[in-house]
């Protein structure tokens, strides 16, 4: 009866995994027409699709848009062909192909590229801009830095506030210079777009860590218990893992048989990654919670999440917090793991009896 149950959560935790990764990693953006959120938006190279309204982390043009691209995220890239017109905020966005109308866009930096066309105008307020490719109609940029190349041209006017530089031969009508163009765009919505990603990011581990927290229950005890009891140890195990298991993959990689296994295997280090870095969190705000008395894993969890989450918008010294975090999670997760297999060797009632049931 033990074993039926165990096996059934674990089929359980493994959809709700499935179903929360399925929603970070990268995906295809298949005849969509509504809003989309994920880690990465793609159309790939031959597939055609209405249009995108995405929130992503990157969004990725490979194939063809017949309509409008519409998108918040990090870095997105035009490849291929968008029949309407592009609206984005992003870090970057690059256009190597082709756009039928107009692009509205702020961003860090901007790239229309050799050979890349927008068959409308281009209005964008940016860090810096370099335009070697075609604008049929007129610009108005306002950036730090506009660079036009050799192979730029500018059908139209060309409005601009910064520092304008190269081939200003490409710009078929007048050049104007307007102080009022871009002012404070992008330094606002980059810091929007961050907190924005942070939130999303949060709510996935939440969901992560909900699953876990509720399907392994005793195990999860046990990988905090861990982190409070020997966090040297499981640090120093974590970056043994981090190290060893990349090493040991490539190695499998070297032979064609092992090519497929070695694939499996990254999925699945990526999958147990993420899982590390909510039980870092979650085991050392257990450990901290511990110390006022409280003894709330759910709490722990929470408080966990949302500071790893504000670490992480600490420039330098929040990543390495983070990452030292992620370490004593990480080896107290394959120590948990480690320890639970062996014992499996032996017997179930040994290792029920260490607490590291899924139960």
């Amino acid at each position: 009866m033990n074993g039926s149950r165990s096996t059934t959560q674990q089929i359980a935790v493994a959809v709700v995994v499935a179903t929360i990764v399925l929603g970070a990693v990268p995906g295809t953006a298949l005849a969509q027409s509504g809003a989309n959120a994920g880690g990465t938006v793609v159309v790939e190279e031959g597939e055609t699709v209405d249009e995108i309204n995405a929130l992503a982390g990157t969004v990725i043009v490979r194939g063809t848009v017949t309509g409008d691209v519409s998108a918040a995220a990090g870095n997105i890239y035009i490849y291929g062909d968008v029949g309407g017109d592009v609206e984005t905020a992003s870090g970057n966005l690059e256009i190597t192909g082709t756009v039928g109308g107009d692009v509205n866009t702020a961003a860090g930096n901007i790239v229309v590229a050799e050979g890349a066309t927008i068959g409308g105008s281009l209005q964008a307020s940016t860090g810096h801009v370099e335009i070697d490719g075609a604008i049929e109609d007129d610009a108005a940029i306002g950036a730090e830095t506009i660079v036009l190349g050799d192979n730029a041209t500018i059908g139209g006017d060309l409005r601009y506030a910064g520092s304008l530089e190269g081939n200003t031969d490409a710009v078929a009508g007048e050049i104007t210079r307007d102080a009022t163009l871009g002012i404070d765009v992008a330094p606002t919505i980059q810091p929007i777009a961050g907190w924005l990603f942070a939130v999303y990011t949060f709510v996935l581990n939440l969901l992560l860590g909900v699953a876990l927290l509720g399907l392994f229950p005793r195990f999860s005890a046990a990988v905090a218990d861990r982190v409070a009891t020997d966090p040297v140890r499981s640090g120093l195990v974590g970056l043994g893992v981090l190290v060893g298991i990349p090493i040991l993959l490539a190695a499998i990689a070297i032979t064609i048989v092992g090519i497929p296994i070695t694939f499996v295997g990254a999925f699945v280090f990526a999958l147990l990654i993420w899982v590390g870095i909510v039980y870092g969190r979650f085991a050392v705000a257990a450990w901290l919670l511990s110390y006022a008395s409280l003894d709330n894993r759910w709490l722990a969890l929470v408080v966990g999440l949302l500071g790893g989450a504000i670490l992480a918008q600490i420039p330098i010294v929040g990543g390495l917090l983070n990452f030292l975090i992620f370490l004593l999670g990480f080896g107290a997760l394959s120590m948990g793991l480690y320890g639970r297999r062996r014992r499996g060797r032996t017997s179930p009632e040994a290792a029920e009896s260490e607490g590291t049931t899924v139960d």
